[in-house]
């Protein structure tokens, strides 16, 4: 019998790294970030004390969830553990639109539980930082996050993502390792804010949230300039030709895609701002 509980923090690290071990490459203090996100939506699945499976179900704001993190242990597969999680998982987040990053052969079993394709995400990646030659935009300034409030940045990220979500933010601008940057105008207004945080291999750039890709190239290379050594990654809307565009003026070349899908109406977003998620696990 397949038996489910929440995670601890402690497994939660387990998770991520059966991530890594899966080649999805996670930040190297993603673990307690997402888990601030929604401390009960990290659910692990049991054989006979073993684990076997684990999945992320995060709520964010009143409306939203997202599936993520799902994995099933090699020696476990075909047994039913998935889908007892699945449903789990799915329980959780009852009564909201539910979102994922899903590979795109598993489309179809996706449909089967009430998911809708919706756009593709593209994973972008250089063998090295490579900050495209750009100049800040006359009467702006690209600082640390910090140095705007954080009602500001909450705002500007609850519209890009679709649902607010500060004590993730909080988290992840906080957390050690990770350098954010925000673009503000002569006015103090926010025009855009980034985040690049050390992965096991090389650095990822996300989210990437910009008023125009004018406003996002600065923050990016000011990101770059800012990576450690090694490859750095930006996950793009693919069907976004300006965040794609970016990513390769970054010398950055696709690497994959997921399909983004949405079980229920997908949430109000400034798409339009949106140069780069913030992570396949979370959205």
């Amino acid at each position: 019998m397949t038996e489910i509980s929440v995670m601890t923090a402690d497994e939660v690290e387990m998770a991520l790294a059966w991530a890594a071990t899966e080649g999805w490459n996670p930040g190297l203090r993603d673990a307690a970030c997402f888990r601030a996100a929604d401390p009960e939506g990290f659910l692990i699945a049991r054989r006979e004390g073993k684990p076997v499976a684990v999945i992320s179900a995060v709520r964010s704001g009143a409306a939203l969830g997202f599936i993520g993190l799902y994995i099933a242990a090699p020696e476990a597969r075909g047994q039913g553990h998935g889908m007892a999680i699945w449903r789990a998982a799915m329980a959780h987040l009852a009564g909201r639109t539910v979102g994922l990053d899903g590979v795109v052969a598993q489309q179809a079993n996706y449909r089967k539980s009430g998911f809708e394709f919706a756009w593709n995400n593209a994973r972008y990646q250089s063998s090295e930082p490579c900050p495209p030659p750009v100049e800040l935009p006359l009467g702006t300034l690209l600082s640390a996050v910090h140095n705007v409030p954080f009602e500001t940045l909450r705002a500007f990220d609850a519209e890009c993502y679709g649902a607010d979500r500060p004590a993730f933010l909080r988290a992840w601008l906080d957390s050690p390792g990770h350098c954010g940057l925000a673009l503000v105008d002569a006015g103090e207004r926010l025009l855009g804010f980034g985040v690049v945080r050390p992965c096991g291999v090389g650095c990822k750039v996300g989210p990437l949230f910009a008023e125009g890709p004018e406003e996002a190239a600065c923050i990016l290379a000011g990101l770059a300039r800012r990576a450690t050594p090694g490859p750095l990654i930006l996950d793009v809307p693919e069907d976004r030709p300006e965040a794609v565009a970016l990513a390769r003026a970054s010398c950055m070349a696709k690497v994959f895609e997921t399909a983004r899908m949405y079980a229920g109406p997908p949430p109000p977003m400034r798409r339009d701002r949106v140069f780069g998620i913030t992570s396949f696990e979370l959205g």
